[in-house]
């Protein structure tokens, strides 16, 4: 005789109180414009190359503004005709000097901000956390051209400061209740910042950290010095728009004729930047990650 056995079902383990509350209290958590910033915030400040270049950046503008009222406060004090490129020099001008060394350092942070995340793949698990993209882009540019602000402008103020005690007494004197200085101030600032936000734009366009540094400092170093080759016809009509010279009419205490105003090159410069933004972000939601 043949016994059949049974096999009983094992019975689903019966939801307890405490696994539905603890079920219920398991975080949720919603992608906002808020924690993504504060997402780009604390990538920022963990990165070791963010502390060296702001610090290159802090020490360029002030370093080369105090070296170059030195050098014309000595040229004056000696009997000596100043340099021609200090003969009209004044305090702002002197002061910031740096500023064109400031800009790289600048400019390079914004680049390794977005490429060294690709470089690294860890832009796969900033895109999986916020998959429109498109946040990513914007929280990068504002955090790294808010840094790059706040410390510029205290960089430029601090130039001048120090610039302005080694000229006293001198042609190129003056205070900060000189008309147009404050304002110089501010646009070296707003500049430099616009610079760290092009830098951003330009490694998420390229996606290479050695691409995104080679077009910023070809668009503001070798650009405007072969425009300088063409026919002096076109040059008039070419070189204030490039992206550096209308940058330098923002924060230029005086203007040449050939140069644009501060209002105008502000907007020139503006253009340049958004044109960098919509490049990359057209490449950050077309391309593939």
């Amino acid at each position: 005789m043949s016994t059949l056995t049974a096999t009983p079902k094992t019975p689903e383990t019966p939801e307890t109180p405490e696994t539905a509350v603890g079920a219920a209290s398991r975080p949720v958590h919603r992608v906002t414009g808020r924690r993504v910033l504060a997402s780009e915030w604390a990538k920022l400040w963990s990165l070791r190359s963010t502390w060296i270049t702001l610090g290159l950046g802090l020490l360029f503008l002030v370093a080369f503004g105090v070296i170059a009222a030195s050098h014309y406060t000595s040229n004056i004090d000696s009997g000596r005709h100043p340099d021609r490129d200090f003969a009209t020099a004044t305090a702002v001008s002197l002061s910031l000097f740096g500023t064109n060394f400031a800009q790289l350092a600048l400019g390079v942070l914004g680049v390794l901000v977005t490429a060294g995340e690709y470089s690294t793949g860890m832009i796969r698990s900033t895109l999986t956390a916020v998959p429109r993209r498109l946040p990513v882009l914007w929280s990068k540019a504002a955090v790294l051209g808010a840094v790059a602000l706040v410390l510029a402008t205290a960089g430029a103020f601090a130039a001048f400061l120090a610039g302005s005690r080694i000229v006293s007494g001198t042609p190129a004197a003056m205070g900060l209740g000189h008309a147009g200085v404050v304002r110089s101030l501010l646009g070296a600032g707003l500049y430099l910042g616009l610079v760290g936000v092009i830098g951003t734009a330009l490694g998420a366009l390229l996606r290479s950290v050695a691409g995104g540094i080679s077009v910023l400092v070809a668009a503001f170093m070798l650009v405007p010095g072969l425009v300088s080759l063409l026919p002096t016809s076109w040059q008039g009509h070419i070189v204030a728009y490039l992206p550096s010279h209308a940058g330098e009419s923002v924060f230029a205490l005086t203007h040449d004729p050939t140069a644009l105003s501060p209002g105008a090159g502000l907007v020139v410069f503006l253009g340049w930047t958004a044109l960098a933004l919509a490049g990359a972000s057209y490449r950050l939601l077309r391309g593939d990650v």
